[in-house]
């Protein structure tokens, strides 16, 4: 109960402080006067903020249809119009500031009503205009009560106090004030460094590059914003940097033993990004019998999906020591081959020219390098073995069935043209006299 007493004093201190200073401007003509500064100031305010209001948002707002940079900034310059009240009046009590210091040599009421019009355009910014969830959270619970005790008079006070206040963990003593200061900064920090990174992976995604370099531009930026953002947050805390390497060089000692692998598939990335041997959307097929489609590369692996819907998850560095057959390079076409019979009652001479021109008409198959190509593969034991080649972006599985539709075309080909497709035949000889 005795440590409650000098925070009860300090309390009662607070309310006869306020007390006296309440007596003294009830009853001083230079505080009724800054009142009526004040109200003066409001009024004024509030009629240039309704012949300001409606001019500046017919200026600024744009056409629906207007999508140009400074389209954009003139929306974006929109959106703090519910500030422009607030800051009328402050700007108005300024003002009347110069006016009563010069006359009363004092202040006092005209400042108390200056920190609360900055009070009232922090809590607009708050509710108004902050749009995103996490500002408008941080808002609300930081920048209101911050302006709040700033326009009360007591945010010195709070400060020095936070300040004073120790936290120990271990050998290390942190003041409840930088704790504050850095959960604040951290969250500003890296908010503003997720939203850096989107802004720049939006922009290199326009870029005319290969999509192996745009990855790892993306990435070697996301990279240096974040540590810009953790080398800030440490200044901020005043953290030393002399620690941190003590634990970058702890750290280089857990890769140089334990985290070998780690560090093997990371500079594997790095390399199969900046090589271009395997990207997003290639179908590759690995030493071990893995294959399917790139759908995502990690600093760590790179996950592969095969057409029954599963994801393979292989290290990098599996693309860097073993064999791996690449299908589809980003926009390279393939060659496939689709073999077919007719009947040895066929005019063969006729028919490269049928399935090439109906095997040509597939919407997939590509007339360069080469057109579709009909050739003779051999004298089977029921039919002729012909086989036509032809070239596809894509691979044949998956959504692309180019061999089943090719089929198709050639079914319907040789029914057209009267051509017979062999099935096998059996002549079964006896010797003798047929049984009875």
């Amino acid at each position: 109960m005795e440590e409650d007493l000098p925070l009860i004093e300090q309390a009662r201190a607070a309310f006869d402080q306020g007390v006296q200073l309440a007596q003294e401007w009830l009853l001083s003509p230079a505080a009724w006067s800054q009142f009526g500064l004040l109200i003066g100031a409001y009024l004024l305010a509030r009629i240039a903020n309704r012949m300001l209001e409606a001019r500046l948002t017919n200026i600024l707002t744009p056409p629906e249809d207007s999508t140009s940079a400074f389209a954009s900034a003139r929306r974006f310059v929109l959106i703090f119009i519910p500030l422009l009240l607030p800051l009328l009046a402050y700007g108005f009590t300024a003002m009347g500031e110069a006016v009563t210091r010069s006359i009363f040599g004092s202040g006092a009421v005209i400042a108390f009503g200056k920190r609360v019009f900055l009070f009232l355009a922090a809590r607009a910014l708050a509710k108004h205009i902050i749009t995103d969830p996490f500002l408008k959270l941080l808002g609300k619970f930081v920048l209101v009560p911050v302006a709040a005790l700033y326009a009360l008079g007591f945010l010195d006070q709070v400060l020095i106090a936070l300040d004073a206040t120790r936290v120990s963990l271990g050998n290390i003593n942190f003041s409840v004030l930088a704790i504050i200061r850095g959960v604040i900064a951290g969250s500003v920090l890296f908010w503003l460094g997720q939203w850096s990174n989107s802004q720049s992976a939006a922009y290199i995604e326009k870029q005319p590059m290969r999509p192996a370099i745009r990855q790892l531009t993306a990435k070697a930026s996301e990279f240096a914003i974040f540590g810009l953002a953790f080398l800030l947050l440490t200044n901020i805390m005043g953290i030393s940097l002399s620690s941190l390497a003590i634990i970058g060089g702890a750290v280089g000692v857990g890769l140089g033993f334990g985290l070998q692998k780690i560090a093997s598939n990371f500079i594997s990335g790095v390399i199969l990004l900046i090589e271009g041997q395997a990207t997003v959307g290639d179908y590759v097929e690995l030493d071990g019998g893995e294959a399917g489609t790139i759908i995502k590369m990690t600093a760590r692996a790179t996950i592969l999906e095969t057409f029954d819907g599963r994801w393979i998850v292989v290290p990098n560095e599996d693309f860097i020591t073993t064999r791996v057959v690449n299908y589809s390079d980003a926009g390279s076409a393939n060659r496939l081959e689709v073999p077919f019979s007719v009947s040895y009652d066929t005019d063969i001479n006729k028919i490269p020219a049928i399935i090439e021109a109906a095997v040509a008409t597939h919407p997939g198959v590509l007339s360069e390098p080469e057109k579709p190509d009909c050739e003779l593969r051999g004298f089977g034991d029921s039919g002729i073995d012909f086989g036509v080649e032809f070239w596809v972006e894509g691979i044949d599985d998956g959504k692309n069935k180019f061999a089943s539709d090719v089929l198709f075309l050639i079914w319907n080909a040789l029914k057209d043209n009267d051509i017979e497709i062999p099935y096998p035949h059996r002549v079964i000889e006896m010797k003798g006299p047929m049984p009875t």
